[in-house]
């Protein structure tokens, strides 16, 4: 048997392992470390009872960023705007947390048992104010339809990397491909699965600039550094950004500075996106906007500057 074949299938298999051993955790600690981080939240009511209920939630070992309040109508505006993830609400029948499960159902599910807790065991009524779709309470459908959202646009700027070499028709195709995944992506998830709602174009146009930041990531990536360059691109969207994502989560449940790093990644700032554009009328979404402009507008550019030859089918 030829030794060079034997030292390179064994190169390979210890290759993977060492690959196996680093993805592993990367995708299961976020998961299994979930947790509070600073989670932003309001008390509100008469200052008299919102200053001890304040000072209770602060000790919680930096799990919440309390923010005090007038009352409970700008505690829910506070939540629409995406300033708070929910608000401990005190009124004269005593007191109510308001919270939005469309912006995570884990962090509503976790908020509320944690009012449970200081209640003492007495009832605490809870008000969603942004509440889920309907055909998508518990937002399971949300998250599982997002990762399609990012493996058909790492598909697109791979495949206009290896089959296409003119980097004008790779222009061309990624902003094609960006428009019909919005305009696809939309009918799907919104008017056909129910798991997003807002506006029609507002939702296309995010999922548009969704598949415009990772198709173009890719495909300017492989054209400037060839297929080191698609690698890259993978381990930036996928092997590193899914899992720190937080989209089955929030941001502030991963462990820190993972969950924040996230936002920086387009799959954390595209799943961040597309909740304010789908649940929130848009709010809280400028950043993320932007974090994904950028990284559509880098690879667009890199697609311009070099085009090394990769087995192009043209």
């Amino acid at each position: 048997m030829n030794q060079k074949s034997l030292r390179t299938a064994a190169a390979l298999a210890v290759g993977l392992v060492v690959v196996q051993a680093l993805l592993v955790p990367l995708f299961a600690a976020p998961a299994a470390n979930i947790a509070p981080h600073d989670v932003p939240i309001a008390v509100a009511g008469p200052a008299a009872a919102v200053d001890p209920l304040a000072a209770q939630l602060a000790n919680h070992d930096g799990a919440f960023e309390v923010t005090k309040l007038a009352d409970g109508v700008a505690a829910d505006q506070a939540i629409r705007d995406r300033e708070v993830y929910a608000a401990f609400v005190v009124t004269p029948t005593g007191p109510e947390l308001h919270t939005a499960s469309a912006a995570g159902p884990l962090v509503a599910s976790l908020l509320t048992g944690a009012a449970q807790q200081m209640s003492q065991g007495a009832p605490v009524k809870v008000v969603d104010i942004v509440a889920s779709p309907v055909d998508d309470p518990r937002g399971a459908g949300f998250s599982s339809s997002y990762l399609p959202l990012l493996l058909t646009g790492m598909l697109a700027g791979i495949l206009l990397v290896l089959l296409v070499s003119s980097w004008v028709a790779r222009l061309v195709g990624v902003a094609a491909y960006a428009l019909l995944s919005g305009l696809i992506g939309t009918l799907v998830l919104r008017d056909w699965l129910g798991v997003i709602s807002g506006d029609h174009l507002a939702d296309a146009a995010t999922i548009g600039l969704i598949g415009l930041a990772v198709s173009g990531t890719l495909a300017g990536l492989g054209s400037l550094l060839g297929r080191p360059g698609i690698g890259l691109g993978a381990l930036i969207v996928f092997l590193v950004g899914n899992p720190l994502s937080a989209v089955a989560a929030a941001p502030e449940l991963l462990p820190q500075p993972w969950g924040a790093l996230g936002q920086f990644l387009p799959a954390g700032a595209g799943a961040t996106l597309l909740r304010s554009t789908a649940f929130f009328d848009g709010a809280g979404g400028m950043k993320s906007a932007l974090v994904l402009a950028c990284y559509a507008a880098v690879g667009l550019v890199f697609i311009t500057l070099r085009r090394p030859k990769v087995e192009a089918a043209e």
